[in-house]
């Protein structure tokens, strides 16, 4: 994991949470980097490529409930109400539109290991569950303001996928970067909870890093095969 981003410091809790998803996100990524290094039909990414990365976010965030709906329960706080319900809502349309990239670009392609590939990535999905059901005030909401901001770049690689595929990428409606980070501003400003935002922001970030770390090491295996 990168650490261009602070581990912690005084200051807007905001701009840590953005300066983290932008050393450490999916964008950073050179493996997720190279879905969007071309225009969509000649992009780095085989479309078997892209089948692997949609089979293995449908294991990660496929299944209801999520990161977000998993915060929401856990949230106290009223400042951020609105954003988790508009959140929520948001992201169970965008689990359906996984599992539609999923079908249309086919099953993920046969590599070695695939058991194992499996099991490493349930094991991700409880770290997630385990985090965004954490009983410390700002963890679970840092995580879930990770994912949402880290989703956009999630979104171009589907959207790259879906392309391939021959459908229509559908439009995101998640909260924005400025709305999120508004409710960062509005939840944080205590050094307890900021320190827990950052805590949760950098585990949802770590769990995505090893995701297109394990994709890639499954790509040049592929590679190796042919």
């Amino acid at each position: 994991m990168s650490e261009a981003a602070p581990r912690y410091q005084f200051g807007d809790i905001s701009r840590i949470l953005e300066a983290l998803v932008a050393a450490d996100g999916t964008a950073a990524h050179a493996y997720a980097n190279r879905a969007g290094a071309s225009v969509a039909r000649d992009s780095l990414l085989s479309l078997g490529d892209l089948a692997d990365g949609a089979y293995y976010l449908c294991l990660l965030h496929g299944r209801h409930p999520g990161v977000i709906d998993h915060a929401a329960t856990r949230s106290a706080d009223n400042a951020a109400r609105a954003w988790l319900i508009e959140a929520a809502d948001s992201f169970a349309t965008e689990r359906a539109y996984l599992t539609q990239v999923s079908v249309a670009v086919g099953p993920a392609p046969s590599t070695a290991g695939q058991a194992d590939c499996e099991t490493t990535v349930g094991q991700q999905r409880h770290a997630l569950d385990m985090l965004a059901q954490s009983d410390r005030r700002g963890c679970a909401m840092g995580a879930a303001m990770a994912l949402v901001l880290d989703w956009r770049a999630v979104r171009h690689i589907l959207d790259m996928a879906a392309i391939r595929a021959g459908m229509e990428p559908h439009r995101c409606t998640l909260p924005d970067r400025a709305a999120t980070l508004e409710v960062a501003r509005a939840i944080g400003g205590d050094d307890v909870v900021d320190r827990a935002i950052q805590f949760g922001a950098r585990q949802l970030l770590n769990q995505h890093r090893g995701l297109w770390d394990l994709l890639a090491a499954r790509a040049d295996v592929r590679a190796r095969q042919l």
